[in-house]
Formats: structure tokens, sequence, C-alpha cells
């Protein structure tokens, strides 16, 4: 995919794989397709599923919990931090 070939430039010359992350991050994308299969394209990699089949995230009991902490008022930077730790993707938060 074109809009990430600046990316995989960055992992070729050698920088590490959090410093190009964090430029994915600052460059408002998921920084999570840096782990999948770099030889396949990610439209192939990314489950589809039928919107209907599944709750919306903040009713889906998973993440129920941190949408909770948001509604208490706790900054994001916390409820992210807090998914980190239980071993979650922060980044569907944003």
């Amino acid at each position: 995919d074109k809009k990430y070939e600046k990316y995989f430039r960055m992992l070729n010359m050698g920088l590490p794989m959090g410093a190009v992350k964090n430029a994915m991050q600052r460059d408002q994308l998921d920084p999570a397709i840096m782990d999948l299969d770099h030889n396949k394209s990610v439209s192939s990699q990314i489950k589809k599923s039928d919107a209907n089949s599944e709750p919306p995230l903040k009713e889906d009991p998973k993440y129920e919990k941190y949408f909770r902490m948001l509604k208490m008022g706790l900054p994001m930077g916390a409820v992210q931090n807090a998914m980190i730790r239980d071993g979650l993707d922060p980044s569907i938060m944003d």
C-alpha cells in the first residue's frame, strides 16, 4: 500500500520498529499494521466481518470497562495505559 511505503523505507534504513510505530501514530495511522506480514496486502490480512454481527465497541463487554473509565472522567492516556496493562490494543480508542 502506497501510504505505508514511507514506514517500510524507515525500517530498511535501520530505524527501530518502535520509532517507526511512533511515526505512524504521529501521522494518525494504526501502528499495528507493522505487525502484519509485510509480503501480503493489508486488506487481505485485516479481518472483514459483518457490521451487524458484532456489538458496537462501546457495548462490547471486552471494552465496556474502558468506556466507563472515560465516562468517569479519566484522561484518555490513563485509559489507554490500562488497556496496555490488560493486553489490549489502545489504538482502538482513537
